[in-house]
């Protein structure tokens, strides 16, 4: 069933890529954004509020349109970024489903990550090793590669593991969104799975990731879509289809923030088996990240950055990173008013912090604590 968050994420995501004129990327979630709208209006029984909801579902689609007319004149590259590229593949009929399937090889290290020690040594032992001691990992029968569920509160980093991970394994990662797998506009859902698992199975090595993988594989008793009835078994049949002993092995990474949304069957053996809790950063991450945030900038001798780790407890790495450019900020539209320039004082932070609670609630960070006990 479509919500108003879903459609809210989903617009949100593609009106933003849209502006920035990567216009790949904003196609398939602007007809999300349109569908769900859809599904929205169908259930609204205010004829007046259904006739403007479907209004803007078509003016979401018009968009969606206009972005394919720009690409095929060959305007909008897509954002892959300086180290990416577009795959383009053929779907049977000789049509090109191109610019949707990402390519990238990043440059994170988990170096790069503040804190979370026993996640990145638990990735490590699960995930790394046997990608690079694989004579041993045979000799013992360690599996190589396979499927691995990242879940937590939002902006604890779980898209920056996933790229440490395959710099720390040479990989090509491929990067895909619920929503381009079932946007119409490349050609059948269930194709695209195949087509993205096939491309990822030609590499030496490849790390497909996908963020908000709780959106295609959905429990499917709460789904009615039968796209989503086809298109769940033929993730669970690529998941099953890894060859884990073959020097091709491939690694399938999933993040989600409602890990109690997913199907079930991800969760067995031979599919998502590796479940990885990526918490809220604990003190010493904390300090971390405000030496990040803060350390490069003006600061005061006053800022205490043991002392803001200790009062940021509850707070995720996006949140400190926001209450870092919000403390800047202060000084930096004093001085834009006519003030003389100065630098962070302790005062800045403090008053950001006063004034920004954490994003994530202690009653979602329960819930997630349970979760992860009773999947551990």
């Amino acid at each position: 069933m479509a919500t108003f968050a879903t459609f809210q994420r989903l617009k949100d995501k593609g009106v933003a890529a849209l502006k920035a004129g990567e216009y790949a990327a904003a196609k398939p979630y602007l007809v999300q954004a349109a569908e769900c709208m859809v599904e929205l209006a169908e259930e609204n029984k205010d004829l007046t509020q259904r006739a403007e909801q479907e209004q803007y579902a078509k003016e979401l689609m018009e968009l969606a349109r206009d972005c394919d007319r720009k690409l095929r004149r060959g305007g909008g590259a897509g954002g892959g970024g300086k180290r990416g590229d577009r795959m383009r593949t053929e779907d049977e009929d000789g049509a090109k489903a191109e610019d949707w399937v990402v390519r990238e090889k990043p440059d994170v290290r988990f170096d790069d990550i503040a804190g979370l020690d026993e996640v990145k040594e638990e990735i490590h032992l699960k995930m790394i090793y046997p990608f690079r001691h694989r004579e041993l990992a045979a000799q013992y029968g360690i599996d190589v590669g396979g499927g691995m569920l990242m879940f937590g509160p939002p902006g604890t980093g779980k898209t920056m593991f996933a790229k440490a991970i395959a710099t720390e394994l040479d990989a090509t990662m491929f990067v895909i969104s619920p929503a381009q797998i079932m946007s119409k506009w490349v050609g059948e859902a269930e194709q695209n799975v195949r087509k993205l698992f096939d491309a990822a199975k030609a590499e030496a090595k490849a790390v497909i990731f996908m963020d908000e993988v709780e959106a295609l594989v959905p429990k499917r008793r709460s789904s009615d879509s039968t796209v989503m009835q086809r298109v769940v078994p033929q993730i669970l049949q690529e998941l099953e289809g890894f060859d884990r002993k073959a020097d091709r092995a491939l690694m399938f990474l999933g993040a989600t923030n409602e890990p109690w949304a997913l199907d079930s069957a991800m969760m067995r053996p031979g599919r998502l088996d590796t479940k990885v809790y990526i918490p809220l950063p604990d003190a010493p991450a904390r300090l971390r990240l405000f030496e990040i945030y803060l350390g490069k900038r003006p600061i005061d001798d006053d800022v205490n950055f043991a002392e803001l780790a200790e009062l940021s407890a509850g707070y995720s790495g996006a949140d400190i990173k926001a209450i870092a450019a919000r403390a800047a900020s202060r000084p930096f539209l004093e001085s834009v008013a006519g003030a003389a320039a100065r630098k962070i004082m302790r005062a800045d932070v403090l008053a950001v912090l006063q004034e920004t609670p954490p994003s994530v609630s202690p009653k979602d960070v329960a819930k997630f604590d349970e979760w992860a006990r009773n999947t551990a």
